[in-house]
């Protein structure tokens, strides 16, 4: 039974696991990060692949640039977009490499091609309301540092990255600001509101137009030039010329008023990616993004991709969780180890832990998988425990009197006796999995978190509930199964009391 259900564990990650990138099939990945931007000009580039009868595909919103960079050198994706500034201050951390010919080195170096720039220069900028910016005098960014009690809301990967907050921070000494982290999207929400002062922007960004916003003047030329490129591996280029004449068509055609326009037709004029992306290439071509697609088609497919990694996850851990368990009851020390260690991965961020996992198993669903399984081990664990343990020594001692060996005494009675216990566990695990598998959409996984960061994205109510709603019904499904599967396995004696007269 365990190794036919081993096998079965393994074809299911094998079937989750990363597609197989253009340098060994047919089909060219590209990604994209997780602001609508990216979106849109991932989705040009598999337009424009497509149009000259390249098969490729688009991994949306796979998250930061770290996700995106490591993705592509493991071969997960094969071109993405990016920036000259994020590539010389972030990725490779070499002011020395603002030169061109340079810069081209050190990609080839690590097997990638950067393209000539699309066109557009997309810089960051610090904005404020214009009440804010009349009320405090605001016109340059150096102008902040004389507002005592500023409340900045910076993107969280501006927050931490080279060139971001740390840099800008010691340029114009703001030091003494304490910045709170947002999602950059919802940013926009809380400065309309009131509940932050200042934020970090991207100059082509729509929301600067759409909420009237000012963007300070870098007046100590802070920031450097972010032209925006494609970024392939050098395997393309070897292996598929027609992929990267391809992406060429698109070079020096986007500048910035146009990927204004390209942006503002997405956020808020409400248009999918691949709409605005047909239109810009006057390909006429009909394929959609997720958010083209029938509301029932998504619905399933992302139900299937959430249904897959929940099972998955938490069959493996019942195979690994319930032996631990045991030997935890019967072996003191080794349980407090056992305990201790399954503890300590659960306090383990979930984001930390998905991104930890990229550089060994790549993007999509293993990680996500491997991350689920790791945070089921402790309630199936320390219940498997605490139901034997629990146990009343005179029942032990009847077995034993019995006759019964410590094997079958542990089949025919301590494990039924710790079996509601057990289930417990089990359900808590399902429960937390069904969650927390919402953030397997921040590395391409798909399911039910998918719509939801779309929707965040977007500030649309709509996707969000439709991520939202059926997750919260799963786990309702899932706490009912399990109660169901209490009742029929567990003698009415044993079941854990429901707080019913």
């Amino acid at each position: 039974m365990s190794v036919r259900f081993l096998i079965a564990l393994v074809a299911g990650l094998i079937a989750f696991g990363p597609h197989p990138a253009a340098a060994g099939g047919t089909v060219v990945t590209v990604g994209s990060k997780k602001f609508t931007e990216s979106v849109i000009l991932g989705e040009i580039a598999r337009q424009a692949l497509v149009r000259t009868r390249v098969a490729a595909r688009h991994r949306q919103a796979l998250g930061g640039t770290r996700i995106l960079w490591e993705a592509l050198l493991r071969g997960d994706i094969d071109v993405y977009a990016e920036y000259t500034g994020t590539l010389i201050h972030e990725i490779l951390a070499a002011d020395k490499l603002a030169d061109v010919r340079a810069l081209t080195a050190a990609l080839r170096a690590r097997g990638v091609v950067m393209s000539a720039p699309l066109g557009f220069n997309n810089s960051y900028g610090i904005a404020v309301l214009p009440a804010t910016a009349r009320r405090l005098r605001l016109k340059t960014i150096s102008d902040l540092a004389r507002v005592p009690g500023l409340r900045p809301g910076l993107s969280n990967e501006f927050l931490n990255r080279a060139d971001g907050w740390p840099a800008l921070a010691v340029a114009y000494g703001l030091g003494g600001m304490t910045p709170r982290g947002l999602d950059h999207d919802l940013a926009y929400r809380a400065l309309a509101a009131g509940d932050i002062d200042a934020m970090d922007v991207y100059t082509t960004d729509a929301g600067i137009a759409f909420y009237g916003l000012d963007v300070l003047a870098d007046d100590r030329h802070h920031f450097p030039r972010y032209q925006a490129v494609w970024l392939y591996r050098t395997t393309l280029e070897k292996h598929l010329p027609g992929a990267v004449s391809a992406l060429q068509t698109v070079v020096g055609r986007i500048d910035e008023p146009a990927m204004r326009r390209l942006n503002r037709a997405v956020k808020i004029d409400r248009r999918t990616e691949a709409a605005v992306a047909t239109r810009f290439l006057g390909s006429g071509e009909a394929a959609l993004t997720d958010r083209g697609n029938g509301w029932l088609s998504r619905l399933l497919r992302n139900g299937r991709d959430h249904i897959r990694m929940v099972v998955i996850s938490l069959a493996a851990a019942i195979v690994i969780a319930l032996p631990l368990g045991i030997v935890a009851a019967y072996r003191p020390a080794v349980g407090r180890l056992v305990l201790g260690v399954v503890g300590v991965v659960q306090t383990v961020p979930t984001l930390a832990l998905l991104v930890f996992m990229i550089p060994l198993m790549g993007i999509g669903g293993p990680p996500a998988i491997v991350a689920l399984f790791l945070y089921s081990l402790l309630p199936i664990v320390r219940n498997t425990h605490a139901g034997l343990v629990g146990i009343d020594p005179p029942l032990r001692e009847s077995a034993t009197a019995l006759g019964l060996s410590p094997g079958a005494r542990l089949r025919a009675v301590e494990l039924p006796l710790a079996l509601p216990s057990i289930l417990a566990g089990i359900r808590t695990a399902a429960v937390i999995n069904v969650g927390t598998a919402t953030l397997g959409a921040l590395i391409g996984a798909g399911g039910f978190g998918q719509p939801i960061l779309t929707g965040i994205r977007l500030a649309d109510t709509g996707l969000i509930l439709e991520g939202a709603v059926p997750a919260a019904l799963l786990a309702l499904i899932v706490e009912a199964a399990f109660e169901g599967l209490e009742r029929l396995l567990v003698s009415p004696g044993l079941r854990q009391p429901t707080g019913r007269p």
